[in-house]
């Protein structure tokens, strides 16, 4: 179990953290979670020793590789797809984690029943926790990990005075859909990504 201050606790500027981690959860960990998993490590690459990325499907059948299409598209990104074979979402992966970042809503619920007590503050949608997220709640702090503690506070405690409509902060799962589909959701998964990296990166 882990190691760090519950996200409730604001960060100091001199806080140490020894290592956070994030779990991304889709439906079957082939698309969604995955690529965001690879991306958001590239993105914070220089943190990768406190920043534990990690990814898994509530439908997964364990083992599946990733598909083509999200390998390529990762690649051409200058991002590594290896290590990204499909996983099953269970109540140990949600309790060692200190944000879980669902595809969709779904995925954040799932994650909530399997942990109540762990994830209810500390799970969202990824649109939604990209939305929430603002760098100066992690203002001063250097610590990369520490920086996410605090982001994560100001999410959640930001979280009910910021709405959106049903439906606004899901990713739609793009298996079966046509390439210019597949393209846009990659696209999207790769903003959002982008907008959560440059909150933790911003010291």
């Amino acid at each position: 179990m882990l190691h760090i201050p519950d996200p409730s606790t604001v960060a100091s500027p001199g806080m140490q953290v020894s290592a956070f981690r994030v779990l991304v959860v889709c439906t079957g960990n082939l698309y969604r979670s995955p690529l965001a998993e690879c991306l958001l490590r590239q993105r914070l690459l220089e943190t990768r020793q406190v920043i534990r990325l990690s990814s898994a499907g509530t439908r997964a059948v364990p083992g599946t590789p990733m598909p083509t299409t999200a390998a390529s598209f990762l690649r051409e990104r200058g991002a590594a797809p290896s290590g990204t074979n499909s996983r099953r979402l269970t109540k140990e992966l949600v309790d060692d984690s200190d944000l879980v970042l669902g595809a969709a809503t779904e995925h954040r619920e799932a994650a909530v029943r399997l942990s109540p007590v762990r994830a209810l503050a500390r799970a969202f949608t990824l649109c939604e926790f990209a939305r929430l997220v603002r760098a100066e709640d992690a203002a001063g702090v250097g610590d990369p990990a520490a920086r996410f503690v605090s982001l994560v506070r100001g999410a959640a405690a930001r979280r009910g005075a910021a709405s959106a409509h049903p439906g606004d902060d899901d990713i739609d799962d793009p298996l079966g859909a046509p390439p210019q589909e597949m393209r846009e959701c990659l696209a999207l998964i790769e903003d959002v990504v982008d907008r959560i990296a440059a909150a933790v990166r911003t010291g």
